[in-house]
């Protein structure tokens, strides 16, 4: 079962694709404060053992393709990768401060969509193959 976590007593591959954008979608993600930018969702994903597929920190939104545990919500590890970029962004780059007077770094929301390895139809053919016709299958059909 290579590429999948396990962690106790549970085995799993959770991975999503997430999106979000600087407020206002001023483009300052650029030179130093990219770079920087960069480092700072490396080490909250590192700290919240998220492992990074893939992603792009572009000049005014970031894309993250990233796998994370069963115990993780994905508002909540959104909401950290924000805070805590916001915070220490606008702490090392004045300019940064003095544009987002509000203290307000990231556009508010996020997107996400679910990734994976197997689609929805090949879900259903397998559980198609576990459903037995008739009353006494010991099978509840949730349809």
């Amino acid at each position: 079962m290579s590429g999948q976590r396990v962690n106790g007593h549970t085995v799993s591959r959770l991975t999503v694709h997430i999106v979000w954008s600087t407020k206002y979608r001023y483009a300052v993600l650029i030179g130093d404060v990219q770079r920087k930018c960069r480092e700072l969702l490396i080490q909250v994903c590192d700290a919240e053992g998220v492992q990074i597929l893939k992603g792009v920190v572009s000049k005014d939104y970031v894309h993250m393709h990233i796998e994370y545990r069963p115990s993780q919500d994905i508002s909540s590890l959104v909401k950290k990768l924000k805070e805590r970029s916001s915070r220490r962004l606008q702490q090392e780059f004045p300019e940064l401060h003095k544009r987002y007077w509000g203290r307000h770094f990231w556009a508010i929301g996020f997107g996400c969509w679910s990734t994976g390895n197997i689609t929805d139809t090949m879900v259903n053919e397998y559980l198609k193959h576990h459903r037995k016709s008739g009353n006494d299958s010991g099978n509840f059909i949730l349809e």
